[in-house]
Formats: C-alpha cells, structure tokens, sequence
C-alpha cells in the first residue's frame, strides 16, 4: 500500500513556490491593517443603533436620524476596506473627518443634547477618528516609493 500521509517538509523545495509566493502577496495586497475593518464596521453598527440603545430617539430626532446615516456610512467604508483595500483605504481620511464631525454633531445637530449624548457621540468620533488615523497611516506606509 502506499504512502499518502502527509509529511511536514520544506516548502521551499516544491516547484511552484515562486508562484505561490506572488499569489500569495497578490491576494493579500499589502494589506496591513485587515485587523482594523472589523472594529470600523463595529463602530458604524454602534453608531447606527446608538439613539435605540440610549434612547433618545424621542428627545433628539434629528440627532437619531443624523447617528444612523453616519453609522451607516462608516458601516460602508468597513465594507470597502474589506473588500477593495487598494481602492479604499484613500477614503481613510473621510473616515477621520467622519469622527471629527460625530465630536460635533450633538452641538450643531441635537438640540441642547444632555451628558449621556455627548459623551456617546465623543466616544463614538474619538474611535473613528482613531481607526481613520490608523487606517490612513498605513495607506500612505504602504504606498510604493518612486
């Protein structure tokens, strides 16, 4: 009978290794920040159903409606950086300027927004001001050199 089990060997010594390898680095795309899409998208989720959970969808109707197209938006972006992070991660610094106005928004949307609201908001644009800061670093790291 013949041996079909497989043995830990070296890789390096099978033929198509170089193949592998450029399929390999293609597939990936220089993808350094594949960890940082998945807190994205959870930071657009909560942003989105934020005014349910603290409920104040009856005290600020313009700020529920305004947390839940943002939500959605960073929500999108995270779906882009998942799925085409050399087109997407230019759009980076959108996420950032998306945090910068979730700081504001209770101010220049809400209507005299009490403390809980204010720090949800504060909360929620510090992380993505964040994820975009660490998200465009590595966008412009891994740009080529000419």
């Amino acid at each position: 009978m013949a041996n079909v089990s497989h043995s830990r060997g070296d890789m390096s010594t099978h033929p198509d290794v170089s193949e592998m390898r450029t399929r390999y680095d293609r597939m990936l795309g220089g993808r350094d920040v594949a960890l940082v899409d998945g807190p994205v998208f959870l930071v657009g989720l909560y942003c989105a159903v934020s005014p349910w959970i603290l409920h104040y969808t009856a005290s600020q109707p313009a700020l529920m409606t305004h947390n839940l197209i943002v939500g959605i938006a960073i929500g999108l972006l995270a779906l882009g950086f998942t799925a085409a992070p050399a087109r997407m991660y230019g759009l980076s610094w959108a996420m950032c300027a998306l945090g910068v106005w979730m700081i504001v928004a209770p101010w220049v949307v809400g209507d005299s927004p009490d403390a809980g609201v204010i720090v949800n908001n504060i909360i929620i644009g510090a992380l993505t001001l964040i994820l975009g800061l660490l998200c465009a670093g590595t966008a412009t790291k891994s740009v080529p050199k000419a």
